[in-house]
């Protein structure tokens, strides 16, 4: 069963009752009158399904259910004092700042929440002090690596060791031209990989030219460390390249961008959040992560948290 705040409150009376040898004994410590408490009594027997206890003129005692109740939130209110007592252990030690790498123009992806990840953090650590910077996916890991930042959240095409990495989202990649390009009103059927390579192609730096291999091309014909520098690049209408689905939604939308052969080009960079497991325990560090994996983890994704 579901336990609400109603459940567990009767089953606290059901402790203070068993513990004080009876009803009548157990009066003052719940400031209850007899009724009161016999009503609670029969509430939480109709809501488990069982009998508890014995009341009568031959005195109080449990049942062989009552017992087995018993035992069992005894048991429960156990592990629940103890999560209030880690959770008081925690909001204690959250203080300070936590600094935090994000690759840019995710905000239009909603996959990636992360307005939503910020607004609990600062409700459950209203002292902790943020520090948010935005770089490429290297730059983030190597500031992970020197202690410069706590977390980075990013795609991460090289993965330095000793990191801890949990992945989080896939961001679909597209390939496009501008409307201003040659190949913008040429129909998919008749462009393939041949025909793209013999025009400009935008690469990431931080990719190593992993996106252009299909292409067999030497190199790209402009390197780019940053989403907008691509968008200009391709929205110039002498380039192509691959651009976030999310982030060239927009200027297709609006005519000025078209994917190119999504069945052949397209792929998905994998998100993760990456930490340095090897440096001292960190509270703010530990409820974060929790937070980002809730709101932007697999999960997430699959009970539809955009």
């Amino acid at each position: 069963m579901a336990l609400d705040t109603t459940d567990l409150r009767l089953l606290r009376v059901f402790v203070t009752i068993v513990e004080s040898g009876g009803f009548a004994a157990a009066q003052a410590k719940l400031n209850l009158s007899l009724s009161t408490i016999s009503s609670h009594m029969t509430g939480l027997e109709l809501r488990l399904g069982v009998t508890l206890c014995r009341r009568g003129r031959g005195g109080f005692s449990l049942t062989a259910e009552g017992q087995a109740v018993y035992a069992e939130v005894k048991r429960l209110l156990g592990t629940m004092d103890q999560f209030d007592t880690r959770m008081r252990s925690l909001r204690d030690k959250l203080h300070g700042t936590l600094s935090i790498g994000l690759v840019d123009n995710t905000i239009s992806d909603p996959r990636a929440p992360l307005e939503k990840v910020f607004a609990r953090f600062v409700v459950a650590a209203p002292e902790v002090r943020l520090n948010i910077t935005s770089g490429a996916p290297d730059d983030l890991l190597r500031e992970v690596v020197t202690g410069t930042l706590h977390v980075a959240i990013a795609s991460f095409p090289r993965m330095v060791l000793g990191l801890d990495y949990q992945d989080l989202y896939a961001e679909p990649q597209r390939f496009y031209c501008g409307k201003d390009h040659p190949l913008f009103g040429v129909a998919d059927a008749d462009i393939d990989v041949d025909r793209v390579r013999r025009h400009r192609i935008v690469g990431r730096d931080y990719w190593g030219g992993r996106d252009l291999k299909i292409f067999a091309i030497s190199g790209a014909h402009a390197v780019v460390s940053d989403m907008e520098a691509e968008a200009r690049l391709i929205l110039s209408g002498a380039f192509l390249g691959y651009l976030p689905e999310h982030y060239a939604a927009s200027f297709v939308a609006a005519g000025r961008l078209r994917s190119i052969r999504p069945d052949l080009f397209s792929r998905e960079q994998l998100f993760q959040i990456a930490h340095d497991p090897n440096r001292a325990e960190n509270a703010a560090l530990d409820l974060m992560r929790r937070i980002v994996l809730e709101e932007l983890g697999p999960r997430a994704q699959l009970q539809g948290k955009r």
